[in-house]
């Protein structure tokens, strides 16, 4: 049996009231708020953390023998970002990575992929993460609909939460949603043609031939998860389909997220499972030229399915963008003054020999007294003794702040407070980074933080990533 074995969502913690887009433009406001990266998260970033959520407090890294990253918004023209997403979850080095991209559907298309290469037996675990942060044209519906966000599903045979049951898929040749090399913002076509030609018809027979391959009616269905680009189209498509009263349609998730791309299907169906109870039977479908369609059956494993954050907690942990000004500078539509604190010409030699401290966050901790430093130190700082010690990951632990300073002059133009902070970790370990995340003003001594991967700076040509700190995000109950 195969099926999904972990899951888990994430969602940066800044959002953005629609109404402030609306009123930028004096047009009319779509209800509720829109979630928005972080101007130090990208994509690759976002799928870091959804997949470290993912994997959450009882999945050892080195079970997991293959990563597939699915997305429309790669940092990189040509580089694999599976690769560094690997390596920043700190995974085996002998695991498969693999990028899909180009299409609303690259993350169903990767979660395929996964189920096929742990059915043929070339891949025991294989997690599916997928992360989107599209930019629309200012003034559109698209800028207040679109959404930031990534999900990951952690794919294998055991332990199952939630059983495939089986698939179907269509193929649907159509210029609807599209972006050329050259765009910086998402195009679509004309809104009754897209949505009825494109979004309703392909979803509607890629679900009609699933349940008729599989002898089911629309009753069947405990919960239907059904990604749409507006709340109008997600509850047309579920009348059509024949969906009643009996069954479950998901949150959309639109009106306090926004439409997240390729890793909404995956949103959603996190959320699903969040919510179900052994035995309900799940629909996930997902639309981009075509349709993909999957069924699941949630075991009775869902009960012990523990992640650091679930969905609800994430959707309450929020902090607000106080500006359109920000929002524009955030989604690089304006471009803000850089900052200060970063004036060295990165080595993109120096970042590879060093990686295990730069994109993993080990330290290391002296087999002779036992003092955990950072970054990884060949002579120990308490006992002077030399090359005794071992690589111990810090990310992933608990630490509070020691020390911290607010900087006034180091930050960008649009974020120009710069909280420089000293955090101590169990062990002795002492990290120096910056905090993200977090209003300048409400850093005090003492703070719980935790480690998240995050771009640092753009230099020598290339992104330079590294971990910052960022409070502690209440956990919460599902």
């Amino acid at each position: 049996m195969i099926g999904i074995v972990s899951y888990g969502g994430y969602i940066p913690a800044l959002r953005v009231d629609r109404k402030m887009i609306a009123n930028a433009w004096n047009r009319r406001a779509i209800k509720g708020e829109r979630s928005l990266a972080n101007n130090d998260e990208d994509s690759l970033t976002m799928a870091t953390e959804a997949g470290l959520n993912c994997l959450g407090r009882g999945i050892p890294a080195e079970d997991v023998d293959g990563l597939f990253f699915a997305t429309t918004t790669a940092p990189y023209k040509e580089k694999m970002s599976s690769a560094l997403i690997a390596v920043a979850m700190d995974l085996g080095r002998q695991i498969n990575t693999a990028d899909f991209a180009n299409s609303l559907r690259s993350g169903t298309a990767a979660l395929k992929a996964g189920i096929d290469a742990v059915k043929a037996g070339s891949s025991n675990n294989i997690l599916v993460t997928s992360a989107d942060q599209r930019s629309a044209y200012p003034i559109s519906d698209d800028e207040q609909m679109f959404g930031d966000g990534a999900a990951s599903l952690l794919i294998g045979k055991e332990n199952l939460v939630a059983s495939l049951e089986g698939s179907c898929s269509i193929n649907n040749e159509i210029i609807d949603v599209w972006r050329n090399p050259e765009d910086g913002h998402v195009k679509t076509g004309e809104g009754r043609f897209v949505l009825g030609e494109g979004y309703q018809a392909n979803m509607k027979e890629a679900i009609d031939a699933l349940l008729e391959k599989y002898s089911l009616k629309p009753g069947d269905i405990s919960t239907a998860v059904l990604p749409a680009p507006n709340e109008r189209a997600n509850k047309t498509l579920a009348k059509a389909v024949g969906f009643n009263e009996d069954t479950k349609i998901c949150d959309t998730l639109l009106s306090n997220v926004g439409h997240c791309g390729s890793a909404h299907p995956f949103l959603m169906l996190c959320h699903a499972i969040e919510t179900s109870n052994p035995g309900d039977f799940l629909l996930l479908a997902s639309y981009g030229n075509g349709a993909d369609a999957f069924l699941f059956k949630v075991t009775e494993n869902v009960k012990n399915k523990v992640n650091r954050y679930s969905i609800k907690s994430l959707l309450e942990n929020k902090l607000m963008l106080p500006s359109y000004g920000q929002f524009l500078s955030y989604k690089e539509i304006v471009k803000p003054q850089p900052g200060e604190p970063f004036r060295l010409m990165p080595s993109a030699v120096a970042t590879w020999r060093q990686q295990n401290s730069i994109l993993r966050c080990y330290g290391s901790k002296c087999n002779n007294c036992g003092t955990t430093s950072f970054p990884i130190q060949r002579i120990c700082q308490e006992c002077r003794s030399k090359d005794t010690f071992e690589e111990v990951r810090l990310a992933g632990l608990q630490g509070e702040v020691f020390t911290f300073t607010r900087d006034n002059f180091a930050g960008r133009s649009d974020d120009p407070v710069v909280v420089q902070t000293v955090a101590e970790f169990p062990g002795g370990a002492r990290f120096y980074g910056l905090m993200t995340d977090c209003d300048p003003e409400t850093a005090v001594l003492g703070m719980p933080v935790e480690l998240t991967f995050r771009r640092i700076y753009e230099g020598g040509g290339f992104h330079n990533y590294f971990w910052k700190l960022r409070p502690v995000r209440k956990e919460g109950e599902i």
